[in-house]
């Protein structure tokens, strides 16, 4: 909580103890006792309402004058002036007090800053291990010139992007493009900031300087997003733009009106002998009824109602804007890895040559891999799930950027790509499969391979199925990946469309290519979880982010975050969404029809002071009751 916030609330607690305190003073009898006359009661509710609502009533006058006159603050302003003018001095504090409360958590909700983002994205490097004289000095990026040398140890994020003098090793991107892969990188390679090094040490030759560097880009990327994407006016602005107009102009001709009613409350008795009081009514219903107090208060009421909703599927709606937006949503873009995938290695095929069995294969595999690290190393381990006999091993070496060479069972052994058996001269059939595959030769002949891939997530498909039912009509995929391992994903799960080797700028262009060819109340929303979607989620009309193993930074980008990972619950979302605005809808319009009628009835002498005062409390109270079915999600219809 900001300084701004802490201050808000403040007021609140404090306005609200001196709104309670008046209110035991009223009804208590104590101002009857005293004779407290009725511009001291004024005056003594002035205060709560002054203290809570002053920054209301600055903004509203602000933007009269900036020419701004019909947004939610000048709606609040009359709304509260007439509690004042018909004496509902308790009414017009309480709706104040509402209104700042939902002001706060609304604040609290979305009012990260784009700071916090930058801080928490866990790519930005905080420092570098620059060589000079002879010696090395840890000194902040930004302090490191284009053409010195830093040492990159294994396990340290890429400083700067740049060129390996000395060392080979991995790098682990998928922070940056999503792509499960490590890359291979070796002297002569280009590397670039934001990436995990290895197993090895290297020696690198900045080739731009920090603010010009991948990381640097990135950051700029989200922020830039940010100033581009217009969010949704909330409900109520929108709202007060055409009722605040309506509600002056008849503020206006009611006092006419109050005044004509008074003047002939007094005309006609003294001149006609007409009876004063129906004519004091009349007027004193105009006064009830028009006042919007219900309406200021029965829209947010609804929105709050579909968050609370959203919460009890495990869905966080950072504001009320964002669950309206999300009821026209037409188009979902996803990010692969880590949304439609598990964003992990695992044994997808196990293939063996003639005379081999599977498990002999993987055995096999198994014991070649036993000592590295790599991923991929794990990932057959893990499918082989056995002990390992470590006197079957001999000397086992990496061969640089073919695979592993060493002995089992007294015989040579291979593991790698098509290049390895290619420079042993083994002879082996071409493989057309999706994900990475891993040959295996022994004794010089090839024995099988195994094929190594990322798995779509449990449900993905029938999450996408579901999206089409509630009124998604198209679904792309965005990812750094590989072709044939995109295609193969986009085709497994069901998408219309795919890009594939894209970086987190190319996401960007992709979206924003999908926006401006959007048409009118039809929005566009991305799925994403990764660092590298931090920039598009805040550049979609909803960023959706995937809250449980997603990265910081995306769920402080993202408007919605499902906080268990589930993609059934977008549809979900999208339901409670379409609910609310219907029950938001049905309360304005049921608001605006009853003080309608009543004041129809009113001119004509047919509505009493029941019927006004249910005009003005009944209203907001079946407004409440109507807003309550919002907290209760729809079925789900799988």
């Amino acid at each position: 909580m900001n300084r701004k916030q802490q201050a808000l609330l403040r007021r609140i607690l404090i306005a609200v103890a001196c709104y309670v305190a008046l209110l035991l003073f009223e009804k208590s009898g104590a101002a009857e006792r005293l004779h407290t006359p009725a511009w001291c009661s004024a005056a003594l509710f002035l205060v709560p309402y002054l203290l809570v609502g002053r920054d209301v009533i600055a903004k509203a006058l602000k933007n009269v004058r900036n020419g701004q006159v019909f947004d939610e603050n000048f709606l609040m302003l009359i709304a509260t002036v007439a509690a004042f003018g018909i004496r509902e001095y308790s009414e017009a504090c309480a709706v104040m007090i509402f209104y700042q409360v939902g002001e706060l958590f609304e604040s609290l909700a979305v009012g990260k800053s784009r700071a916090s983002i930058t801080a928490m994205m866990s790519i930005a490097p905080e420092s570098a291990n620059v060589e000079r004289d002879g010696k090395i000095e840890e000194v902040d990026p930004d302090e490191v010139e284009v053409g010195e040398m830093i040492l990159i140890r294994p396990g340290e994020k890429v400083p700067l992007d740049g060129i390996v003098l000395e060392g080979s090793s991995f790098l682990d991107t998928a922070a940056l493009t999503g792509e499960p892969v490590p890359r291979e990188v070796r002297p002569g390679d280009a590397v670039i900031s934001g990436c995990v090094n290895g197993e090895t040490a290297l020696r690198v030759k900045t080739s731009k300087a920090y603010e010009d560097s991948t990381v640097a880009r990135i950051l700029q990327l989200v922020e830039s997003a940010s100033e581009k994407k217009t969010r949704m006016e909330n409900f109520i602005t929108r709202f007060a733009r055409w009722y605040t107009p309506v509600v002056t102009i008849t503020a206006f001709l009611l006092a006419i009106v109050t005044v004509t009613a008074l003047l002939l409350a007094l005309i006609p008795p003294l001149f006609f002998g007409a009876p004063a009081a129906s004519w004091i009514k009349r007027a004193c219903i105009f006064l009830i009824v028009s006042c919007p107090c219900a309406l200021v208060i029965s829209v947010p009421l609804g929105f709050f109602g579909g968050i609370g909703a959203a919460s009890k599927r495990g869905v966080l709606v950072k504001g009320s804007n964002f669950l309206e937006t999300a009821a026209e949503l037409k188009t979902l873009v996803f990010d692969k890895t880590g949304t439609l995938t598990r964003g992990e290695f695992r044994v997808v095929g196990i293939h063996p040559a003639e005379g081999c069995s599977e498990e002999e294969l993987l055995s096999m595999a198994a014991h070649g891999e036993s000592l590295s690290s790599h991923p991929i190393a794990q990932s057959i381990l893990q499918a082989y799930g056995g002990e390992i006999d470590r006197a079957r091993l001999g000397e086992m070496h990496e061969a640089a950027g073919h695979g592993l060479e060493g002995m089992l069972d007294g015989r040579e052994l291979l593991l790698g790509n098509e290049k390895l058996l290619k420079s042993k001269d083994i002879d082996f059939p071409a493989i057309k499969e999706h994900g990475t595959v891993v040959y295996a030769a022994h004794g010089g002949s090839y024995v099988g391979h195994i094929i190594i891939a990322d798995v779509v997530k449990p449900g993905a498909a029938a999450a996408l199925r579901q999206l089409r039912e509630v009124g998604i009509e198209k679904l792309v995929m965005l990812t750094g990946d590989r072709k044939d391992a995109a295609e193969a994903i986009a085709a497994e799960v069901g998408v219309d469309t795919v890009y594939h080797d894209l970086l987190p700028a190319d996401k960007v262009e992709k979206v924003e290519a999908l926006l401006a060819a959007e048409k009118k109340d039809e929005k566009v929303g991305f799925v994403g979880d990764g660092i590298n979607d931090a920039p598009v989620l805040m550049r979609a009309d909803v960023g959706i982010a995937m809250g449980s193993l997603g990265s910081d930074a995306a769920i402080e980008a993202a408007d919605l975050v499902i906080m268990d990972d589930e993609l059934s619950k977008i549809a979900d979302i999208i339901r409670i969404s379409r609910k609310t605005v219907r029950i938001v809808r049905q309360n304005v319009a049921f608001a605006l029809i009853v003080k309608a009628a009543v004041l129809i009835l009113g001119i004509f002498g047919l509505a009493n002071m029941w019927e006004a005062v249910f005009g003005d409390v009944g209203v907001t109270v079946i407004a409440v009751l109507n807003a309550m079915r919002a907290l209760t999600p729809p079925s789900a219809r799988r």
